[in-house]
């Protein structure tokens, strides 16, 4: 069984229109070639975790801002076709939706470009607008395609709320202060992402550990680092657990982290219990990338059920 109850999931985070185009290989400079297949898709890192907890049953809120055009309409129209509650998608004039152009190569690796059009205005006082629903909240989901200043004032609120919150950094921005993260309840960055917030190398396993350690250290709750084929490490005050990753043959990595992210909070929200929820996590970001696209590759809950028969947790 999947879950336990559903839980109050709220994103305060981007939306964006995926264009994939899937790729033999990328052009040199100068160079024009002939790519086999595209694809347009609802995408953003917010909505892609919101629509992975909405899949597996969790009632999610998002905030966000969309642009004054046909994206804007359809990222709209995705989210309550999702049945995410889209009071708080604002739109914003003259400006365009957020874009990602993606490549995707023939062993399903991803290169992505991101433009965040009205995603960089999303403000702290769409924050506070949204404050009831916020509030309502077991979780509040954020990352780092929206204003950096949004996601420090969200991370302030709810800890005045007494809200968790969870915050996968990326793209990891320069001007991040670890000291405005200091409320956080869990941090979920990948290797990359680790290093260049801690200041500290990640080369190895004893490093990545070290590197958590001292953020935890300075105010972070709990440090949840993903290592793609490798699987994920827990680390909190009480130690280290590590997640085993699922082998599957994949077809397309794009938008795996966030399903990975969007499941980690159904399932904490579910349950409580963080080491079962990325147990849960892993394997439903394995299912993800054994189909095309991002969210029309997040499993529903029956889907993943099925799944998660076929391959069963490690002991």
């Amino acid at each position: 069984m999947t879950h336990s109850r559903p839980g109050r999931i709220a994103v305060v985070g981007s939306n964006m229109v995926d264009l994939v185009t899937y790729i033999t290989r990328m052009p040199a400079p100068g160079e024009t070639l002939e790519a086999p297949d595209f694809e347009i898709g609802c995408g953003g890192k917010g909505a892609n975790q919101a629509v992975a907890a909405a899949k597996l049953g969790s009632a999610v809120s998002m905030v966000t801002k969309v642009g004054s055009d046909l994206f804007g309409d359809n990222t709209i129209r995705n989210l309550d076709d999702h049945g995410i509650d889209t009071r708080h998608v604002g739109r914003v004039a003259e400006k365009s939706s957020g874009v990602a152009p993606i490549f995707v190569d023939p062993t399903g690796e991803n290169s992505i470009l991101i433009v965040k059009g009205a995603n960089a205005d999303l403000s702290p006082a769409d924050v506070d607008a949204a404050e009831a629903t916020l509030r309502a909240a077991d979780l509040i989901l954020m990352q780092m395609e929206v204003p950096l200043a949004t996601v420090t004032h969200t991370v302030r609120r709810a800890a005045e709320w007494g809200v968790r919150t969870i915050l996968n950094p990326a793209p990891a921005p320069a001007g991040l202060n670890v000291d405005d993260l200091r409320d956080l309840s869990f941090l979920i960055p990948n290797e990359s992402e680790l290093a260049l917030l801690s200041g500290q190398p990640t080369g190895t396993e004893a490093e990545i550990e070290a590197a958590a350690r001292g953020l935890i250290a300075r105010g972070i709750g709990t440090v949840i680092v993903t290592l793609g084929g490798r699987g994920a490490r827990l680390v909190s005050r009480d130690g280290v657990v590590k997640i085993a990753p699922v082998r599957v043959a994949p077809v397309d990595t794009t938008g795996a982290g966030d399903a990975f992210i969007g499941a980690f909070a159904h399932f904490l929200a579910a349950t409580g219990d963080v080491e079962l929820a990325l147990n849960r996590a892993a394997r439903y970001a394995a299912h993800s990338v054994t189909g095309r696209g991002t969210q029309k590759s997040y499993a529903t809950a029956a889907a993943f059920d099925a799944f998660c028969r076929a391959f069963p947790e490690t002991a």
